[in-house]
């Protein structure tokens, strides 16, 4: 499929040449506009079939969940958590993926303590993976009377969904399922049906919740897929030693472990800490506007392969 895209797209950039040859020969300014529309869809197109020679590793192709949690900080860190939320979410929306909410703990100012949610579309784990880690903000705080600046803090965590052909053993010895009435803005279910669902994996000590659902069924179900996909994700992370370290740095939600910085005051600028790119964009990139850093982090994985590759 790449071969052939790569073809396509080097018969429609000859086309293309020809077409602004005649254009510029004929001083056709109408016919110019087409071939610079053309070059703009032809440039789009290629990055997306560079971004796809970069998605070949194990599980890139799975749908992805992830987790974000605020540090401490209170109400400050959990505006940061729910924006975001708000910011992969808008990223989601433009790339036309499917997300479904899985579990959110509100804030008791504003913003969110933590929320799950799962994301479906073509190499969506494979394009957020990049993404997990601490997210660093430095802002005027607007929960502050005195105007002062803080530095506020939230993990994310993203993992790939398991295959339902891959088999993890989960026995029912091991878990302790708890049922609890689901919390929100109000209605007739509120309160009054324990249809919230929270599963503990004994061994492990992982705990999942799902409460978006009405039925009881229906999240303990959606809790049980996380489950597998955390502990297939634990195996995997456990085999293999630098992933594992990356996972443990996520305990500790603080300075010095960011992999990214979000500052709004005393500048404007937001910069990626592996890859060094920056954004002045501010407002751009807190509504979902991230593919440079998600190709940076690709872009860097690739070579550091290579690297590795060559020294081996």
């Amino acid at each position: 499929m790449i071969v052939e895209n790569w073809q396509r797209l080097s018969e429609e950039l000859r086309d293309n040449e020809l077409m602004l040859e005649m254009a510029l020969e004929e001083e056709d300014r109408e016919v110019l506009k087409d071939v610079h529309r053309k070059a703009l869809s032809l440039q789009k197109e290629l990055r997306t079939v560079e971004l796809q020679q970069l998605l070949g590793e194990e599980n890139d192709d799975k749908n992805a969940i992830v987790s974000i949690n605020a540090g401490a900080g209170g109400t400050e860190a959990q505006d940061w958590a729910e924006m975001l939320l708000r910011m992969y979410l808008r990223w989601c929306e433009k790339k036309s993926f499917t997300v479904q909410m899985v579990d959110m703990l509100e804030g008791e100012e504003a913003g969110i303590k933590s929320g799950t949610f799962t994301v479906s579309g073509s190499h969506a784990y494979g394009l957020l993976k990049g993404e997990s880690g601490i997210h660093r903000l430095v802002r005027i705080s607007p929960f502050d009377a005195s105007g002062r600046r803080h530095t506020s803090f939230a993990a994310v965590l993203v993992i790939p969904e398991v295959d339902e052909k891959i088999e993890v053993e989960i026995k029912q010895a091991d878990l302790r399922i708890d049922t609890y009435r689901a919390s929100g803005a109000g209605g007739q279910h509120v309160n009054k049906t324990s249809s919230a669902v929270r599963i503990t994996h004994l061994p492990t000590g992982i705990v999942v919740q799902c409460q978006n659902e009405k039925s009881q069924h229906r999240n303990r179900d959606i809790a049980l897929k996380i489950l597998r996909a955390r502990l297939y994700e634990r195996e995997k992370r456990a085999q293999q030693e630098k992933l594992q370290e990356a996972h443990d740095s996520l305990d500790d939600i603080a300075w010095g472990n960011q992999i990214r910085s979000y500052v709004l005051q005393p500048y404007r600028l937001i910069k990626d800490h592996r890859t060094s790119i920056e954004k002045g964009n501010v407002e751009g990139v807190l509504d979902g506007e991230i593919d440079d850093f998600i190709e940076g982090y690709l872009m860097n994985l690739a070579n550091a392969r290579g690297r590795a590759a060559v020294t081996a």
